[in-house]
């Protein structure tokens, strides 16, 4: 038999080689493997019944959980490259939450706003942000926030202004209702789809919003607003220049002095305004957190005149 200090000494080596070996292997492994992404975000538990269950009580701390979550996924889904994105998950998450916490008006208003984002950068479902502000009217039918923001939802986005203008008639009915809600729903009925009636619901969003991040979400389409307001002063200015010189400007320095601007014209974020030499119009730049701005209701045409 070896002695007891061979032996030893042969196990020591032996486990040095054999951890060297793992190290190695898992360097190698390292190197070549490549962790299983699903190509879509996957959803374990879609009912909120089992989750409440699996949260032994913690509904409000599980809703907060899934609300969170929902924020993320919105988030890096939409900084994603553009032909990754698949925002399936969102309601599906937002309904979990809700169903969890059905008091939770943070989730289903700002949820709502993520619903409707439009493509690219959301999902472009106003019928989802429709169904998730319904779920929390059938919990608590008082709530005039969620009245008017589907009214909002009808007017932005489906373009349907008989429904919005219902919608906010119902949330003027509602207690503790603002009372520019009736006057509001008026307007809509009149002339749909007109810009200054657009910044009029905007600004109510922003000052009736009880999260900071819808009153950002507010405040940002007020500055998209003004935008284009600015686009067309500019696009006029822009179309002078063609017709007294025979061209359209190449860039900003033609309209310098003689086209009437002291610089180059900033939009409501401090970012440059982008002039397209080839067609004469001004976009905002895709450098811009106002970009891309959306595209606005339908104007409604204006109602026939009456016998003189």
């Amino acid at each position: 038999m070896l002695p007891i200090a061979l032996r030893n000494w042969t196990l020591g080596l032996v486990i040095v080689v054999l951890l060297s070996a793992s190290v190695a292997l898992q360097v190698a492994r390292d190197r070549v493997w490549q962790p299983y992404t699903p190509e879509r975000a996957v959803l374990w538990i879609q009912s909120s019944d089992v989750a409440g269950r699996l949260a032994l009580s913690f509904d409000a701390l599980a809703a907060d959980v899934y609300w969170i979550r929902a924020v993320l996924f919105y988030g890096s889904t939409r900084l994603a490259p553009e032909e990754t994105r698949n925002f399936e998950a969102l309601h599906p998450l937002l309904e979990l939450t809700t169903g969890l916490d059905p008091r939770f008006k943070v989730a289903y208003r700002f949820g709502a706003l993520f619903l409707t984002e439009p493509a690219p950068y959301g999902p472009n479902r106003p019928d989802q942000a429709i169904a998730l502000l319904e779920r929390g009217l059938a919990f608590d039918p008082t709530v005039w926030e969620y009245m008017h923001d589907i009214g909002f939802v009808h007017y932005w986005w489906t373009g349907d202004y008989q429904a919005a203008a219902e919608w906010f008639y119902k949330a003027a009915d509602a207690p503790n209702a603002g009372t520019w809600l009736r006057p509001l729903a008026a307007a809509t009925l009149l002339k749909g789809g007109d810009r200054e009636s657009s910044r009029v619901l905007w600004r109510q969003m922003y000052e009736s919003a009880d999260a900071d991040w819808i009153r950002r979400n507010a405040e940002r389409a007020l500055r998209q607003i003004d935008a284009r307001d600015a686009i067309d002063q500019l696009e006029a200015l822009v179309d002078r220049f063609e017709a007294a010189n025979g061209r359209r400007p190449s860039g900003w320095q033609d309209l310098a002095g003689r086209g009437g601007l002291r610089g180059v014209p900033l939009d409501p974020a401090g970012t440059p305004y982008v002039l397209d030499p080839a067609t004469g119009r001004v976009t905002v730049s895709r450098d811009s957190p106002l970009w891309p701005l959306p595209d606005e209701p339908p104007a409604r045409p204006a109602p026939p005149a009456g016998p003189a």
